[in-house]
């Protein structure tokens, strides 16, 4: 349906409807009469502005399948613990506050999405769904979780994503079957212990938290193939990571890392591993034994800064500080007017050929000379100044290369064709002679 601006209250007597879906309409009420259709199992009402559930929509006993993702609920009625057969609840993207402790009569429910609500707390009554195979709690504005969550022993999925959590409850051990569990974007300083209990995890991802360890125990998550904990406080890693021998994919970008264990090698699965954005000075010998596809290393200085030397700025007269790095041309690869700054590059496009270009990086060069035999044309600078000569833009390297080849090779077709010309006159000039 579409453009639907009303249900009539004689929906009622449409006894025998099992499915309905009022999604996408600019509906804002349910009839009261609607609870009424006692043989209903899957109603989808997404996306109509709903403010309110009516009270009695407990009465829709059979529903197994409730969707009111994207409306403006801001409480749910009471009875809505009176669906025991419900086993898909959909709230999310709503405006509630609180969930009632009566939700945790719901014990038939398999999948609940709570994101992106309002949510502070949740009540401790959750722990008794037994059959809750996903939670999602995500963009709401949680600080803590209920200990009671260790009784969901079916729990597969937890998703608390951009909350306020500051800590996971030490009763996230006894979630036996969770294999997934996302809390990225949170305020978590540390890890409980019993986070190794989680035998059956898959994939943990901790980004964007402010963890300054991880416990030993993480070691015994032999099943985890995908650890992402990037953007933390990490300071090091425990040697006990290695036994997560099923790893395929660990991230641990921009954290604060000097070293990486030799365990990690122990980690015989891993193929992607990245550690840019870090304080490594070395990797250990024990990474050659791994198939590694990708290696992410960038941004690793084990100095924060290069060695500047002083100088003096020619028009002010002011002293400065440079470097091999300054000062840098900006990237203009469609310009031709900079040529003549290429030929400061003669000498690296002689010396390197095509293949080591493209299999290697061009090391650059520092041009920082003193003027000791010449002296410049110029009379404002004098014999022994030291001269800066711009440092490229790292994108351009291959575009001089490629103009300096050209230029090299106009000239020698030119030099040829002199060659040929003065040949040419003078053999002329012979054949005059002769005559």
């Amino acid at each position: 349906f579409a453009d639907i601006m009303d249900i009539p209250e004689s929906i009622s007597y449409c006894k025998a409807l099992q499915v309905a879906d009022f999604s996408g309409n600019p509906l804002t009420r349910l009839p009261e009469s609607f609870p009424e259709l006692r043989n209903l199992t899957c109603l989808s009402i997404n996306d109509i502005s709903l403010q309110a559930l009516p009270d009695n929509i407990g009465n829709l006993r059979n529903l197994i399948s409730l969707e009111l993702r994207e409306n403006l609920l801001t409480h749910l009625p009471v009875s809505l613990a009176q669906l025991h057969k419900l086993e898909e609840l959909d709230l999310g993207n709503n405006e509630l506050y609180n969930l009632p402790e009566t939700i945790g009569s719901l014990l038939n429910l398999k999948d609940l999405w709570l994101d992106g609500n309002q949510l502070t707390d949740l009540p401790m009554e959750i722990g008794s769904m037994k059959n809750l195979l996903c939670l999602d709690v995500s963009e709401n504005k949680l600080e803590r979780l209920p200990e009671e969550i260790s009784g969901l022993c079916s729990l597969t999925d937890l998703f608390v994503s951009q909350n306020l959590l500051e800590v996971l409850p030490d009763g996230i051990g006894k979630v036996k079957q969770l294999s997934i569990l996302k809390a990225d974007q949170n305020r978590l300083t540390h890890l409980p212990e019993s986070i190794g209990e989680c035998v059956n995890l898959t994939e943990l991802v901790l980004t964007e938290n402010q963890l300054l360890s991880l416990p030993r125990s993480i070691g015994k998550l032999w099943k985890m193939s995908n650890f992402n904990c990037d953007r933390n406080r990490l300071m090091s890693l425990p040697k006990e990571i290695g036994g997560c021998s099923s790893l395929n994919v660990f991230c641990v970008r921009e954290n604060r890392l000097t070293r990486i264990p030799a365990e990690i090698s122990k980690a015989t699965e891993l193929h992607v591993l990245d550690v840019a954005g870090n304080r490594l000075t070395y990797l250990p010998l024990s990474l050659t034994t791994l198939k590694l596809k990708a290696l992410w290393l960038s941004e690793n200085q084990s100095q924060p800064l290069l060695t500047f030397q002083t100088d003096v700025d020619t028009e002010t007269g002011e002293k400065v500080l440079t470097c091999v790095l300054l000062p840098q041309m900006p990237s203009e690869p469609d310009r031709q007017d900079n040529l003549a700054r290429y030929g400061a590059f003669e000498s690296l496009v002689n010396e390197t050929s095509d293949e080591a270009w493209n299999d290697r990086a061009v090391n650059r060069i520092s041009a920082i000379r003193f003027q000791e035999d010449e002296k410049d044309d110029e009379d404002d600078e004098e014999e022994g100044t030291l001269l800066r000569r711009a440092t490229p833009h790292p994108g351009e390297l291959k575009t001089m290369k490629k103009t300096v080849e050209n230029l090299r090779n106009d000239m020698k077709a030119a030099k040829g064709l002199d060659s040929n010309k003065n040949e040419v006159n003078n053999a002329s000039g012979r054949v005059t002679t002769s005559v």
